[in-house]
């Protein structure tokens, strides 16, 4: 899919969202380490994990079940979402590895993905979908809460090499 994505006094930039394409994943994982490792100062366990689980989520990647979207504007790297379903029991399906570049942020490209991952939920019958997450992202908390999503559980944990208040928001269908 492309789009336009207005910025205020400035040509419109092309907004692609795509996929997976050859290094993609390096860039999920790259993205996902500087900015919690600057912002939250997580270490690299948080790194290796997210490399580790992404990759094994594309070995056994289902169409029919997952999801991996991209965001690419002017042909670079902006953002990218995930929905697992391949283990739903009753939590339903897993939004994973939501991030957005940091020069993309508040740019409304978040929403984009979010409602693209929705929309895929829905048409693949998953009735439910769940995402962890830690207190004091609240950019990302607001568009989950826009996308339907609620906080159901709430508890401190010491991973990363960080004290974080882990959440889990679910939303039904």
């Amino acid at each position: 899919m492309k789009t336009e994505l207005p910025r205020s006094g400035e040509k419109p930039e092309e907004v692609r969202i795509c996929g997976y394409y050859p290094g993609a994943l390096g860039k999920i994982i790259e993205i996902h380490a500087i900015y919690y490792w600057e912002h939250w100062g997580f270490d690299i366990s948080f790194e290796t994990q997210v490399g580790r689980e992404i990759s094994e989520f594309m070995v056994r990647f289902r169409p029919d079940v997952d999801g991996l979207w991209i965001a690419q504007v002017n042909g670079n790297f902006a953002g990218a979402l995930a929905i697992d379903g391949a283990h739903p029991g009753d939590d339903g399906a897993r939004l994973r590895w939501f991030i957005m570049d940091t020069p993309y942020h508040g740019r409304g490209l978040g929403a984009v993905l979010m409602k693209r991952a929705m929309e895929f939920c829905r048409t693949a019958g998953h009735k439910k979908v769940h995402l962890w997450t830690f207190s004091g992202l609240d950019q990302a908390r607001r568009i989950y809460e826009r996308a339907g999503f609620v906080l159901a559980e709430e508890h401190e944990v010491d991973q990363w090499g960080s004290q974080i208040k882990e959440q889990k928001f679910v939303l039904d269908f």
